[in-house]
């Protein structure tokens, strides 16, 4: 029997405060987490190295199949945050067919940081994209944490462990 397991999600729900969109979006682009790196360099040293110096802004966008005033409500205001959830199924594909199938979610709290006026053509459908900047996000799988970061309480975990745990101590945090 074949070693490959391959791992897909092949579609996904969008919720805005818990109310679900199902079929109103066509693409979520969640945030990359990417880490800050600042360059040392000293004396002594044969060359120079990146160090961790915190993270860049968390940054998306959601691609929505048609105008949803109900989502454009909450869009239009960039003082007030959303929560966004994003359910999908992740299952695993062997030679012995489908083997395991789990529930994967994205939870952020988002602020959208444009307003789409919309392509409009004769015959086709209005596409609105709006983008966003979230404070926080935490993703799992089959119950698992993977990621969680909230930007404002100095949280930073891989794998449920607490990264910051140290650091906040030191500063007091």
């Amino acid at each position: 029997m074949g070693k490959i397991a391959i791992n897909r999600i092949t579609n996904a729900n969008v919720y805005i405060d818990g109310a679900s969109l199902l079929g109103r979006a066509e693409e979520v682009e969640l945030p990359q987490i990417k880490a800050k790196m600042s360059e040392h360099k000293a004396l002594g040293m044969v060359g120079s190295i990146e160090a961790f110096a915190g993270f860049e802004k968390l940054e998306g966008k959601v691609k929505w199949a048609s105008l949803y005033p109900e989502v454009l409500k909450k869009a239009a205001n960039p003082f007030k945050t959303v929560q966004l959830q994003l359910r999908g199924s992740l299952y695993t594909q062997t030679a012995q067919g489908r083997t395991d199938e789990v529930p994967v979610v994205a939870l952020l709290t988002v602020a959208f940081k444009t307003f789409p006026g919309g392509n409009w053509k004769q015959h086709e459908n209005v596409e609105m994209e709006t983008e966003f900047v979230a404070y926080y996000m935490k993703i799992t799988a089959g119950g698992e944490d993977i990621v969680e970061v909230d930007v404002l309480e100095n949280i930073y975990k891989a794998g449920g462990e607490d990264l910051l745990a140290e650091y906040n101590e030191n500063i007091g945090g």
